[in-house]
């Protein structure tokens, strides 16, 4: 009888050891909090990059008006045949959107730089239209 008594309160143990395991345990499939990394790429079935988004450092070899170019971070969504048809670009002089469309170089362009702002649209046909305040 002491055997069978010895046996009951391990098992007794082992369950409660495996609820206390279950219940505490992160669940395999859920996502982490917080993904880091200096760039991220999504890709289709094919593994063309689809959307990217990306730090480009400062480039002092590219003067922007009369400075080097600032570090941006750049949000690219890219169509099946590798155009990035929507840009999103921030950066410490301000931000910019550009949603193009089919053809080059039918676009429109948002900016806000400093303390001016801009909304540009161009035609296929060329023609083109800037609003400013």
């Amino acid at each position: 009888m002491p055997t069978q008594t010895l046996l009951g309160v391990l098992t007794a143990v082992n369950l409660g050891l495996v609820g206390y395991q279950s219940a505490h345990a992160p669940h395999p499939a859920s996502p982490p909090d917080v993904i880091r990394g200096r760039a991220l790429e999504i890709v289709d079935d094919r593994g063309k990059v689809r959307a990217s988004i990306t730090i480009m450092p400062e480039d002092p070899k590219v003067i922007w008006k009369g400075k080097p170019y600032p570090e941006t971070v750049l949000l690219r969504l890219i169509t099946a045949d590798g155009r990035p048809n929507v840009k999103l670009g921030a950066g410490k002089n301000g931000s910019g959107l550009l949603i193009a469309g089919e053809d080059d170089p039918t676009y429109v362009q948002v900016l806000g730089e400093g303390g001016e702002t801009t909304v540009r649209l161009k035609n296929k046909d060329g023609r083109e239209r800037v609003i400013r305040p």
